[in-house]
């Protein structure tokens, strides 16, 4: 069976063969069928996030077949096609978890991060984070929605509530980084009846085209400021110094949320850009809540994700065109 492994921070992946193993109690064993290439897999690669322990398989946008049940585990079959996200356990106990906060719990295991993910042909998942997948999403383009969509979903949910209590309180939402993640996003909220104005790299005319195909209301660069305020806006680009920027971009009251695990730090800016109870806030991780709204509703909107596929065996190419913004939509693996 084969592995993309990571050895070390900086290092290409490494193609390794090792038996299929056995899953154990609360585990599943899955062939792997498709695995986004997400950003977040780029931060664990590049050491922008310390590798745990040793040598790690990426990938947690994972959509695959069960085939083999660990000990306890119930209401999954052998032959069920699941998703499995980035958060791929938690304690179920501490004060985060018995709040309903199970994406900030203490001590948590991630896809591709703590355990291993799904470069692969087979994996070894915790059966608490499967998803199921509908009927409307082939392999290759349901691989996307477990992250970049998930994390979207999440973000958007949160900077509509943030916004006012009235979902129209958000009528014109920008999303900075017009990769993978906002333009499944897009889709979504245009499907609601936001007007999206969509914010990529200075001169990238192909993402800014893209927008447009999409139906977003407006596409520019990051640098430019939008045809109108906007009442909520998304950061997927992992640049700080978009905050400054996105928060002088949205109204009073308005809400400003980062999507991303990791971004560079945020330069100073003055306190008339927070002031008028604006709201700078993060999303941490997802929660299996997330995946069981958000899968069905992005089905119900239409939301295609537009993807680009590589063999498992080109990883690397993979990672590095989206370390490049080579791509439109998303990167997607194939056994």
């Amino acid at each position: 069976m084969l592995q993309m492994r990571l050895a070390a921070a900086g290092r290409p992946l490494e193609p390794v063969q090792v038996s299929p193993a056995a899953p154990g109690p609360g585990q599943i064993r899955l062939r792997v069928r498709a695995c986004g290439v997400c950003r977040t897999d780029l931060h664990i690669c590049d050491g922008d996030l310390p590798l745990p322990g040793g040598p790690r398989t990426p990938g947690h946008e994972v959509v695959g077949v069960v085939e083999a049940l660990g000990p306890g585990v119930t209401g999954l079959a052998p032959g069920q096609r699941v998703g499995i996200p980035w958060l791929a356990r938690t304690c179920g106990h501490c004060r985060y978890c018995r709040a309903g906060m199970e994406n900030l719990c203490d001590t948590p295991e991630f896809t591709g991060w703590t355990v291993d993910g799904g470069y692969a042909e087979d994996m070894i998942a915790f059966a608490e984070s499967a998803l199921p997948i509908p009927d409307l999403y082939g392999d290759a383009e349901a691989a996307p929605l477990l992250c970049a969509g998930l994390i979207g979903y999440r973000a958007w949910r949160m900077a509509c509530e943030a916004a006012g209590p009235d979902p129209q309180n958000v009528a014109a939402l920008g999303l900075y980084g017009f990769g993978a993640a906002a333009h499944l996003l897009a889709q979504l909220a245009i499907a609601r009846g936001q007007r999206v104005h969509a914010f990529a790299r200075s001169g990238d005319e192909a993402a800014m085209a893209f927008a447009r195909r999409l139906g977003c209301a407006w596409a520019g660069g990051s640098d430019e400021p939008p045809p109108e305020p906007l009442d909520a806006a998304i950061l997927f680009a992992p640049d700080g110094r978009l905050v400054p920027a996105a928060l002088k971009a949205v109204r009073k009251g308005g809400a400003v949320v980062c999507g991303g695990i990791h971004m560079s730090d945020i330069p100073a800016f003055p306190y008339a850009l927070l002031w008028g109870e604006r709201k700078l806030l993060s999303v941490a991780n997802l929660q299996r809540r997330d995946g069981r709204e958000y899968l069905p509703l992005a089905a119900e909107a239409g939301v295609r994700p537009h993807v680009t596929l590589f063999p498992l065996t080109e990883a690397n190419a993979a990672l590095d065109a989206v370390r490049q913004g080579a791509l439109v939509g998303a990167a997607v693996l194939q056994p």
